[in-house]
């Protein structure tokens, strides 16, 4: 690394509304990180001026030193980072919507359609391309910087990153178990606290939670609370919140019956599933194929008009922030810290903090693959993340979970050696894929439907 005390943090996606304001927000916060760089860069000059604009009031506002870079180009930003988080998508909203209807017509229930099944096939389609160009311009202008994916599907992206451009450190994340918050929710469902507020670091070496998996894919594999298993009393919770849960609201489609489905699933597998809003799309269960009546529904489809209505409201806060309608001295309660620059802070300051992140296996899961890209509780430092032990991999755990990295993995193959023949095989190994007939129509409709945004030799 160039300087490590005054680090310089890439964010190219910095008009991702689910990271670059808390990117904004960490970077000032943290006194490790608040005397180096943020160079923001993102492709619209309009999203990137407002970005660019909110950054620089919070730093006036707050009289840190960090310095804001903003430009349209990665490669005017690379020279000295020391980190590049990726976190860009092709209007996601829009293309991950026909992901979903169009799959839809061929019996593909996706309430996400963002990591697996004919969704997160497509997805890769859109972003990896793009992905290994920005690494290959990482690779020649800052070589020495940890390229950190925040792109879905981050399993795919991730195992590109590392197997077809192994020279570049990175790793890749999800903030779905960002630490210590699911310990701190899954102590008060096991009773050790009454609230997540009364979580606190002395109480982190008497709770041995072990969580592994594929990303979006991981479930609990030990929970206990000095010496006493509790991950039946997590069930239970789960199972009493069902009756009531909120189903849905204004949360969407990946919000629906989670609990239900976790305590369903802790039934048939005897561990608790983690990312259970993603998770549940990975199973044929909930596809609607049985024919007895279920208790719970097959899975409801991504609400596409939904979602653009949240971002529209997202940018009025920026567009509130940089007009002065909100007062700039609110942003620092009005947003909060992030699983990326939370772990750039970790790695600067040398803090020691655990963190869940999706990198090799490296002997973790003993009865999986070295090589196997999954996500799990690491030490990490500048010089990367380290694994913790987790053990074996429960018998059906472990089954699913590879039938998740193959599809991955020739995911990934398919796309960056531009393999139609691969592309095709991936989607018949996803977990999802019913009918060779009714996947070969998928791959035809979104090829057609998504020709503006898709490399030219998908159609030679």
């Amino acid at each position: 690394m160039t300087n490590v005390q005054q680090p310089k943090v890439v964010v190219i996606g910095a008009g991702s509304l689910f990271f670059g304001r808390q990117a904004i927000w960490q970077m000032v916060h943290s006194p490790y990180l608040n005397t180096g760089t943020l160079a923001l860069v993102d492709i619209d000059p309009i999203r990137m001026e407002k970005m660019g604009a909110l950054a620089e009031k919070v730093v006036a506002e707050t009289e840190v030193d960090l310095r804001i870079e903003a430009t349209t180009d990665w490669r005017n930003a690379l020279p000295g980072a020391d980190f590049v988080v990726l976190s860009f998508a092709v209007d996601t909203v829009r293309y991950r919507g026909l992901d979903c209807q169009i799959s839809e017509k061929y019996g593909i229930r996706m309430c996400s359609g963002d990591t697996i099944g004919p969704g997160g096939i497509f997805r890769a389609m859109r972003e990896l391309p793009v992905i290994m160009n920005c690494v290959a311009d990482i690779e020649r202008f800052c070589p020495d910087a940890w390229v950190i994916n925040y792109i879905n599907p981050s399993a795919v992206n991730g195992i590109a990153i590392a197997r077809y451009a192994p020279q570049v450190k990175s790793f890749a994340l999800c903030d779905s178990l960002h630490m210590p918050h699911v310990k701190a929710r899954y102590a008060v469902r096991a009773g050790i606290i009454a609230d997540v507020s009364e979580w606190h670091d002395d109480l982190d070496a008497d709770f041995d939670m072990r969580i592994a998996g594929v990303n979006h894919f991981t479930w609990m594999l030990k929970a206990e609370w000095r010496g006493r298993e509790v991950s039946a009393k997590i069930a239970e919770s789960l199972r009493r919140s069902a009756a009531t849960e909120d189903l849905g609201g204004d949360r969407g489609a990946k919000a629906l019956h989670n609990d239900a489905i976790a305590g369903q699933l802790y039934d048939i597998f005897g561990y608790i599933p983690t990312c259970v809003a993603h998770t549940k799309e990975y199973l044929r269960f909930y596809q609607g194929h049985g024919l007895s009546t279920e208790e719970i529904p097959p899975l409801s489809i991504w609400e596409t008009d939904d979602r653009y209505a949240r971002h529209a409201q997202m940018w009025r806060q920026v567009d509130d922030f940089n007009s002065g309608a909100l007062p700039i001295s609110t942003f620092m309660e009005a947003l909060g810290p992030d699983h990326a620059t939370d772990i750039i802070e970790n790695m600067v300051g040398g803090l020691g903090q655990p963190f869940y992140i999706n990198a090799l296996n490296r002997g973790a899961v003993s009865n999986m693959s070295d090589d196997a890209f999954l996500e799990l509780l690491c030490d990490i430092d500048v010089d990367g993340p380290r694994p913790r032990p987790v053990g074996p991999m429960p018998r059906g755990l472990r089954a699913l979970n590879e039938l998740v990295l193959d599809t991955h993995e020739l995911t990934a193959e398919a796309i960056v050696r531009a393999d139609y023949n691969l592309l095709r095989r991936a989607l018949m190994t996803d977990p999802l894929t019913n009918s060779i007939a009714d996947a070969d129509a998928i791959l035809r409709d979104l090829l057609a439907a998504e020709r503006d945004v898709l490399p030219d030799h998908w159609y030679a």
